[in-house]
């Protein structure tokens, strides 16, 4: 049974817009007016800005993605809310890595985060490849996603480095994150009939 795609991008937006809230929310305000009573939240900052680079980066590639299809089933509901779920944990691990300056574990599993919400954005995605078919214009634009495959990859191996290393492991994920700011034009290439970008 296929129906509309509405109600199910408008509870993720819905969900991706309290997400970022309680991160913000997370940074709480110095006791003190001098420059020097900051210097405690910098590594808070740090880990708000790439952690709202990630939820944006989720957000627009949704966005996206939900652009291209036309009605959706109840496994890609299912399969959106398991990529909801795993979104939503990023608050968590974003201030328990922040508060602790960039230890091994909350750099870990920060990065074990990460891994879940790539792959729940993959089985949703295939969910919708599914739906509409192999020869459908989602299949054709998302193709063999090597980016995504080697994005989960780098965060297997910063999540290894987290115990020789945890700030090289935050440097891993800050470069799949600028990696994916980088427009990713294939499904509005297909969307506007545009031969893709090389």
């Amino acid at each position: 049974m296929a129906f509309g795609k509405g109600r199910m991008e408008a509870l993720s937006d819905g969900v991706i817009a309290i997400i970022i809230t309680i991160m913000v929310l997370e940074m709480k305000v110095p006791h003190g007016d001098s420059i020097e009573a900051l210097k405690p939240l910098i590594s808070v900052f740090l880990s708000y800005i790439l952690s709202f680079v990630y939820v944006g980066i989720y957000w627009n590639s949704h966005h996206h993605l939900l652009q291209i299809v036309k009605s959706i089933n109840g496994t890609i509901l299912w399969a959106n809310l398991h990529l909801l779920f795993w979104l939503s944990l990023i608050p968590f691990v974003t201030g328990w890595m922040g508060e602790n300056h960039f230890t091994t574990w909350p750099v870990a599993c920060y990065g074990f985060i990460l891994v879940m919400c790539g792959v729940a954005y993959a089985i949703l995605t295939a969910a919708l490849v599914r739906h509409h078919g192999e020869n459908s214009l989602i299949a054709d634009a998302v193709g063999n996603d090597w980016k995504a495959k080697i994005s989960v990859l780098v965060y297997v191996v910063a999540i290894g480095i987290a115990w020789i290393n945890s700030m090289a492991s935050f440097i891993l994920y800050a470069f799949v994150s600028a990696m994916w700011f980088i427009p990713d034009k294939r499904i509005e290439n297909k969307l506007t009939g545009q031969p893709p970008e090389h």
